[in-house]
């Protein structure tokens, strides 16, 4: 891959100059003015480029250069969408079209051009008005131009003789111009308070989240010396405000383009120290992005803080407040970005404003029959978070949705409103949020005494309802898109590090990694291995790994649940109730209450009461479905009675469908292979004898991956008492065909010097034999002799060699000579005459035997050949058996960087020296 950044500038062309601009065709179906070419008027101010190749991995390497890229602008308004669109588009390039793709990153003032081309130009010119199918949007491929329709503000294909260039505009939201913030002048004593010296820490955080620069004041205030704490994460120091309503993390936060807002600093001293922080990205001159973050102490705030907007009226002096805003007088400032800040100041503003001592606020689904709790202050919102109310009228329904509704007392009205059973409520008001007449939430203010509400304040909480429900209507349909995009974004990289593996249980750990804890706070995968078996749990995983050990012993004991092959997500309580169970039984036995030995209750939370807590709230199922059998189920936990959103649900049954799919793969491939390696390893000898007064040690290679036998092979067997039989060889080929081959050869060999056959019968039946097998015969190079221990400490040798690579012998003194002559290969003709040779093997004297894999081992041009062979054997002097077929094994790999492309065998055979008195 190859990468270049050209910063500033107008404009330029990416294509050499002189090359002839390509015709602009309009995509079928489009309009017209959503199909452009770049104008020049634009002015180009960044830009990046890369080049993939043509194979998958570039897929998931081009998301990454796309992301880093406008992550590095600043623009993380539109990473998403370009990220989605840049996959499409590099799949037909790299997958499809099967070409080195080439994509271009130019920024603007306002927004980013991406362009991907690939070399394949040999496509139908789509003509303009002509009319294309584009196929169903649930489908795997083809959607590149698509979506480029559907999230693109323009798009268009360029056409030339050798390039094929697809385009995309995504322009950024409008942001207000001009002043941001102004304040007037005002006298000494009514500026903020501060200390006699304001103190500013300076931090700078790279991309990795981790410190890279510590100034002075941040050493002050904090206590730590920027040498402890460079490149350490800023989460470690961070303590992050985990309140209902906050959508955003320190990761998160750290990757916006600006942020403000509050958090605490770990000193030295272990303290936490509440700071006001201004966060703002940039970028080096290399592109490379990081956060600047300026600290000040929180009642130093006013430093940093970009001050409230004023409506016009208080500026103006109006004492009335006719002019006033009724949005920011309801709200009392601008509304947060993220919509989960605007429903909770929303809530809090209105339970002040009637004095009450709770409030809530639920948000229509799409088709407005149900309710969903989004938003709560001073009810255990953990508990009913995300649940839904029906909203049709009737007994224990939230029938007054519709309406503004008064209850004075819901004593006397059990059910009424679901949401507040069991909290000690006991008036409410409640007003819809309409907008344009539909209905798209509700919003209630509650009180623990009866009566206190009246329809004055019913009329005052729909006034403010009124003005807020056009901005919460607009806020939930953007965080639904980008709910939506990011799904996408999400199911993309799933995909992709799924078809990365056919190992099951690498496919295991990734199903869970990718659910926790982006969709749940704690997994478990049950596995069913066929029909007729039970469930079993398989993984676990939680966000504390501490807790992981706790679950797993949990789930052991709590039946699996039913493997219903029915889409969609089931609540399964299970787990729960056995927690709850389990830590009652652990309580009571704490305080004697069970009639057996008291236990003093330790200092800290329990095992059993820790993984209750871990596992006691919502519990879901989702079916592992693959080719219409179940093989799983993916189960998605909470701590607290927080329920699942709708649209996680949505996500998990999407992610749940290419996890089994991918599970099932990895199912057939690990029986494929282990089939096929329990038949490779029956074509291998059973193992090497022992041969008194001889050395004798074997190295095996074979090439491919997943091989165990290939075209090469070696046997060392007894023929008879004292006499044993070796042989080495090379069927022509490598992988399966050629090992079913060397099962032939190995047995045949063993059948038949058994037999009392000489070594030139052997090898002239087994001649016969090879040729026998007609079409599938293949010519075969094979060494073959009998060794015979002499008692006077040397070794005879009878050998033949039949087109094989000559075998070498090492003299005591260093010598290598080669130790037989070169005979026809066999396979190849049916009358063959072949010869053996006697030598025999002083003590000390090794017979080094290998097939062509060493000898023909290449790096470039180079190969080790048969002197390099006897040069490496030249230095084994001295050396065991076994040390020599190490010594020549680590030559040959070290002689190239590649791996091995042939299949390596090697075997060596020593006479032991004399032992001296």
């Amino acid at each position: 891959m190859t990468t270049g950044v050209i910063p500033g500038g107008h404009n330029p062309e990416p294509r050499p100059t002189g090359e002839r601009m390509p015709q602009q065709r309009h995509q079928p179906g489009q309009a017209g003015p959503h199909v452009e070419t770049r104008t020049g008027s634009s002015v180009i101010t960044a830009r990046a480029a890369s080049t993939f190749e043509p194979v998958g991995r570039s897929v998931a390497t081009a998301r990454s250069f796309v992301r880093d890229t406008l992550q590095g602008w600043g623009f993380a308004d539109v990473v998403d969408d370009a990220v989605v669109l840049t996959s499409e588009l590099v799949t037909n390039a790299v997958v499809h079209a099967g070409t080195h793709a080439d994509v271009l990153c130019l920024r603007t003032d306002d927004g980013v051009r991406i362009e991907v081309a690939d070399r394949y130009p040999e496509r139908e010119v789509p003509l303009q008005g002509s009319a294309v199918n584009m196929g169903s949007p649930d489908r795997e491929g083809g959607r590149g131009l698509q979506l480029c329709a559907a999230l693109a503000s323009r798009w268009g294909v360029e056409y030339t003789s050798t390039h094929k260039n697809v385009w995309f505009q995504l322009d950024l939201p409008e942001r207000p111009v001009g002043t941001r913030a102004a304040g007037p002048s005002l006298p000494a004593d009514l500026l903020p308070l501060a200390d006699g010296r304001v103190r500013v820490a300076v931090v700078q955080i790279d991309r990795k989240g981790s410190i890279s620069a510590w100034n002075e004041d941040a050493e002050e205030v904090f206590g730590h010396a920027a040498a402890d704490v460079t490149g350490k994460p800023l989460s470690d120091l961070a303590a992050w405000p985990h309140t209902p309503g906050t959508g955003t993390g320190i990761a998160e936060a750290l990757q916006l383009s600006r942020w403000e807002g509050s958090y605490g600093i770990r000193g030295a001293d272990g303290r936490v120290t509440p700071v006001y922080a201004s966060h703002l990205r940039v970028r080096d001159t290399g592109g490379e992005p990081s956060t600047v973050c300026l600290l000040v102490r929180d009642h130093e705030r006013a430093v940093l803080q970009t001050p409230l907007r004023v409506p016009a009226s208080d500026a103006g002096g109006a004492s009335d407040g006719q002019n006033s805003d009724p949005f920011e007088v309801f709200i009392g400032s601008p509304a947060p970005d993220d919509l989960d800040g605007l429903l909770q100041r929303t809530v809090e503003r209105a339970r002040d404003m009637l004095d009450g001592d709770s409030a809530f606020l639920l948000l229509a689904t799409d088709d407005e029959t149900e309710l969903e709790v989004r938003a709560s202050t001073g009810l255990p919102s953990a508990r009913q978070r995300f649940a839904r109310v029906p909203v049709e009228a009737g007994p224990g329904r939230y029938g007054s949705a519709r309406m503004p509704a008064v209850h004075d007392d819901l004593a006397a009205v059990p059910g009424a409103v679901p949401l507040l059973a069991g909290t000690g409520m006991r008036s409410v008001v409640t007003v819809p949020l309409k907008v344009e007449g539909r209905l798209t939430g509700s919003l209630g203010v509650a009180a623990e005494a009866p009566g206190r509400y009246s329809n004055e304040e019913a009329l005052r909480l729909q006034f403010a309802a009124d003005r807020i429900a056009l901005a919460v209507e607009s806020a939930r349909l953007g965080e639904l898109e980008r709910l939506r995009r990011g799904s996408l974004s999400f199911l993309v990289e799933a995909s992709d590090l799924l078809a990365g593996t056919l190992d099951r249980d690498q496919t295991l750990a990734l199903m869970a990694q990718m659910t926790v804890p982006t969709l749940a706070t704690w997994c478990a995968v049950y596995t069913i291995a066929d029909q007729a078996s039970d469930p079993y749990l398989s993984y676990v995983l939680h966000e504390d790994e501490e807790l992981i050990d706790g679950i797993k012993s949990l789930l052991a004991k709590v039946p699996p649940p039913d493997p219903v092959p029915t889409p969609g997500a089931r609540v399964w309580t299970a787990p729960g109730e056995h927690a709850h169970q389990a830590a009652l039984r652990s309580s009571m036995r704490s305080l004697g209450l069970t009639g057996g030995p008291t236990r003093q209750v330790s200092a800290g939370i329990g095992p059993t009461l820790a993984t209750a807590s871990a596992v006691g709230g919502e519990t879901v199922v989702l079916p592992l479905v693959a080719r219409n059998r179940v093989i799983g189920m993916l189960t998605l936990g909470k701590p607290t009675d927080e329920h699942f959103r709708q649209e996680i649900l949505e996500l998990a049954e999407d992610l749940s469908r290419r996890a089994a799919l991918a599970l099932d793969n990895a199912r057939l491939y690990s029986e494929r292979t282990a089939i096929s390696q329990a038949l490779q390893r029956s074509l291998l000898p059973p193992g090497t004898p022992h041969i008194e007064g001889m050395e004798v040690e074997v190295i095996y290679r074979a090439a491919g991956e997943g091989n165990e036998v290939g075209g090469d092979f070696y046997d060392v067997f007894p023929i008879a008492d004292n006499a044993y039989g070796f042989a080495i060889g090379d069927v022509c080929g490598t992988g399966p065909n050629a090992a079913a081959v060397t099962g032939l050869a190995r047995h045949a060999l063993r059948l038949l010097a058994r037999e009392g056959l000489s070594g030139p019968a052997v090898l002239e039946r087994l001649n016969s034999a090879i040729l026998d097998e007609g079409a599938r015969s293949r010519f075969l190079t094979l060494l073959y002799g009998e060794m015979r221990p002499q008692e006077d400490g040397s070794a005879e040798m009878k050998v033949v060699c039949a087109g094989h690579p000559l075998p070498l012998r090492l003299r005591q003194d260093g010598t290598v000579e080669a130790a037989a002559e070169p005979q026809p290969l066999l396979g190849v003709i049916e009358d063959l005459e072949l010869y053996e040779q006697t030598v025999t093997l002083d003590p000390g004297d090794v017979l080094l035997c290998v097939t062509d894999g060493v000898t023909e081992r290449r790096e470039g041009t180079r190969m080790l050949g048969d002197d390099g062979l006897a040069d490496v054997l030249t230095t084994c002097t001295g050396l065991t058996a076994g040390a020599v077929a190490a010594r020549i094994m680590r030559a040959v790999e070290r002689f190239a960087s590649d791996a091995p492309s042939d299949d390596m065998a090697i075997l060596a055979m020593r006479v032991p020296g004399l032992q001296k008195d």
